[in-house]
């Protein structure tokens, strides 16, 4: 077993806080608002570990769940998580997941951990929308329609972005002896 050392906790600390500072940050388009955080996710995907990133997520959960104001629209409590987009914020652990197996699968290659970013991404809109339907008894199209069709563009244009800049940040921080 590979042990945790204080540069890793550091990360995921830094991530969990970048997290906590973007995220709020939101652009009302429905139920389900724009946010920076998906964004943060993909990019702690490439500057941790899969274990780093779901700590990291888990993290700014556990923040925002115990009252912190670090959900969309500076909200935070049990409520944004037990609501209707509460499965949005709970697939962010999916995500992070996901995406971390298939850059470590790719061994970082930029299109197949981009692919896994995408695949990520796909089940947290389906995690995300179930739980959405759950909760507002709507129908799948409205569901579809207010909250995954608006970010599908914002989240392949993050995904790039993220992959622009985290790999070579990666490779800058293997470089410099860090990950």
């Amino acid at each position: 077993m590979k042990k945790t050392t204080l540069y890793q906790l550091t990360s995921c600390a830094i991530m969990a806080a970048l997290l906590c500072i973007l995220a709020p940050v939101s652009v009302p388009v429905g139920p389900v608002p724009v946010t920076l955080a998906t964004l943060v996710l993909y990019l702690s995907v490439w500057v941790l570990d899969t274990k780093g990133a779901v700590i990291a997520a888990a993290l700014y959960l556990l923040l925002g769940a115990v009252g912190l104001p670090v959900f969309a629209g500076y909200s935070g409590g049990i409520a944004p998580i037990i609501g209707p987009t509460g499965g949005y914020l709970i697939g962010y652990l999916l995500l992070v997941l996901i995406s971390g197996l298939f850059k470590k699968a790719s061994h970082d290659r930029v299109v197949l951990t981009g692919l896994g970013m995408v695949a990520g991404t796909v089940v947290l809109y389906a995690f995300g929308t179930i739980w959405f339907i759950i909760q507002t008894k709507s129908d799948i199209i409205y569901a579809l329609t207010v909250c995954v069709l608006p970010f599908i563009g914002f989240d392949l244009a993050k995904i790039v972005l993220a992959c622009a800049v985290g790999r070579p940040v990666s490779r800058a921080l293997k470089q410099a002896a860090l990950t």
